[in-house]
């Protein structure tokens, strides 16, 4: 029994070894899979021959019967030219039958039906133009489904590729139409790169003829237009396939952290034996990134190797050799892109030294517990709008309106305008606190930094996040469900943009911001539209740096009398650009820059 559970062993891993790219949807291997090394001629090649030969090299010896009329074609427009194939030393060679015709545009394509000796498909279609004049006219060279394609998924995204960028104001829905006979399918088309896609707005219709339409008004960036109308058909057949409804990071999100494990949900249930590093891949340009891929429930994640680099644009990509549990394909390829985070990015600027700032409106303390620890407090306005606070760092120390029961105290110094103890000086050293601040709200802004996603649909409560940028799309964030933990290096970087407020705590309860892994409290930024509030019923530990528009509320009265130990704390600092900051019994351990 053991020796027949080892053979079996042994032919599953032979199997998987040479099976691994079997399918011509999935995704180049170098070095496994077969890849096209070089055309004859060149895409984009001119004055061409009458008498060229077409040829395509590849990277090892191919299968020569799969190399045929059907998966090596040369076209001159829709019109297939006729010719002779031969195959010899990874060279495939096609011979037209006449000469070709001067001051013409050819499209040749190469199909993934291709395949190597072990029935390895290659990985990408090739398609590549040339012309025998002096330019190159753009053409239509594939199409997604193909012309007369049956068994059309119902969800299928209908894309056609050209052989050079085209105007994307001349791709619209006069230009690029998808039909049911003489009725018009309703979509929506978008236009990347040399590919225009047409997504349409319902399912399509169950065992129906559908013809999709490119106009020759189409042109590209010399505006050049195609020879003529490009018209292709194809049926549908009666499924529906899966998608993918979620990823994280989400399309074209940034600051992503450098340890980030992607994530894709599927619709449905799928078969894990076809979620591989295969058919999920994440790619760095043109560099393919070494990571495990694994699949649970209905999530399929993929774990780089390494580290990601700095700043850098990434692409994901599931292929169509990803199968449900009942082995339907994904419809299309789905891909998304994500940029990473610049380590140690944003950093305060050299004049953001304040622990607390209170715009021009002032800074006021309840308590006697509270404490400015390694940092300064300032405020445009004038001195009489600081209360409840002794300046520690002056010698002799200066108070500001302080009384037997509110006296917070400061070590690194007060800020603020005239009469004294303010002064011109402290309010010019005020006003350059200020704008370094407003800088570093700005840079943080999603305006500066597009793209966050919104984790946990503006409640944070209870999640652990990773390094990256999170906005929420309602425009409030909350930290009341549970504590936020936030997991990464000392040079990883979270930034939460809340364009209205941030609530942390509540009344009834307090919550916690929690640091992983050797994160840093510098490292972390609250964007607020408007107002923060934090712990309004004392206590609790809140990290980073809050820069809100209209205010920072810190503890409420309710907390006045609180006993030490029990203070409400913020590892950061708590900026507010307009209005003023209050505290009740709070410490503030300001970090170093």
């Amino acid at each position: 029994m053991k020796t027949k559970n080892l053979l079996l062993t042994l032919a599953i891993v032979f199997i998987a070894f040479f099976s691994g790219c079997a399918e011509d949807d999935f995704v180049e291997i170098d070095g496994v899979c077969p890849v096209v090394v070089s055309t004859v001629p060149v895409n984009g090649a001119t004055n061409v021959p009458l008498d060229q030969l077409i040829s395509v090299t590849f990277n090892e010896e191919m299968n020569p019967a799969t190399i045929n009329q059907t998966s090596f074609t040369l076209k001159n427009g829709t019109s297939q030219i006729a010719g002779v194939i031969t195959y010899l030393n990874k060279t495939a060679t096609f011979k037209p039958s006449a000469l070709l015709a001067p001051n013409t545009t050819y499209s040749a394509r190469l199909t993934r039906t291709v395949m190597d000796l072990t029935g390895n498909a290659i990985q990408t279609e090739t398609n590549w133009t040339f012309s025998t004049g002096l330019t190159v006219t753009p053409m239509v060279t594939s199409t997604d489904p193909d012309n007369n394609a049956n068994n059309v998924f119902l969800n299928k995204v209908v894309s056609v590729n050209f052989n050079m960028p085209m105007k994307a104001s001349t791709i619209n829905a006069t230009t690029y139409t998808l039909k049911q006979g003489t009725t018009a399918v309703s979509g929506t088309i978008s236009y990347s790169g040399t590919t225009a896609v047409f997504i349409p707005a319902l399912p399509l219709t169950a065992n129906t003829l559908y013809t999709a339409t490119v106009s020759k008004a189409v042109t590209n960036l010399d505006n050049t237009t195609l020879i003529a109308d490009y018209v292709w058909k194809f049926t549908t057949g009666a499924l529906i396939a899966p998608t993918v409804t979620s990823t994280d990071p989400i399309n074209n999100s940034t600051g992503i952290s450098l340890n980030k494990t992607i994530t894709a949900n599927f619709s449905m249930i799928m078969d894990p034996s076809t979620i591989t590093a295969t058919t999920f891949t994440l790619k760095q340009g043109t560099t393919t990134i070494a990571g495990a891929v694994t699949y649970a429930g209905s999530t399929a994640s993929f774990k780089p190797t390494n580290a990601l680099l700095e700043g850098k644009m990434y692409t994901a990509t599931i292929t169509t050799g990803a199968k449900s549990a009942t082995g339907v394909p994904l419809a299309n390829d789905f891909v998304w892109n994500f940029t990473t985070l610049v380590a140690n990015s944003p950093s305060p600027t050299a004049g953001l030294f304040f622990g607390v700032f209170g715009g021009n409106a002032g800074i006021t303390n309840q308590g006697l517990n509270t404490r400015i620890n390694n940092g300064s407090i300032g405020t445009t306005a004038a001195s009489t709008l600081v209360t409840g606070f002794t300046d520690k760092l002056a010698s002799p120390n200066e108070v500001y309106t302080v009384t037997p029961l509110n006296n917070g105290l400061v070590y690194g110094g007060v800020f603020a305008a005239a009469p004294a103890p303010g002064n011109a000086t402290k309010a010019q050293t005020a006003l350059e606190g200020l704008n370094a601040a407003r800088d570093l709200y700005n840079s943080i802004s999603p305006a500066s930094k597009p793209g966050g996603s919104d984790q946990g649909s503006g409640e944070l409560g209870g999640l652990t996040l990773a390094a990256g940028v999170y906005k929420s799309a309602s425009g409030t964030y909350k930290i009341t469900n549970g504590d936020l933990t936030l997991s990464g290096s000392a040079t990883d970087v979270w930034i939460f943009q809340a364009e209205s407020s941030l609530t942390v705590g509540s009344p009834a309860a307090t919550r916690n911001v929690k640091l992983l892994g050797g994160a840093l409290a510098k490292n972390v930024f609250w964007y607020v539209g408007s107002t923060a509030v934090i712990n309004y019923a004392g206590g609790g530990v809140m990290t980073g740096i809050i820069l809100a528009e209209d205010g920072v509320t810190l503890s409420s009265p309710g907390s006045s009398t609180t006993l030490p130990g029990q203070e409400t704390v913020l590892n950061g600092r708590a900026i507010s650009l307009i209005a003023s900051v209050t505290m009740v019994n709070t410490i503030i351990n300001v970090p170093a820059n």
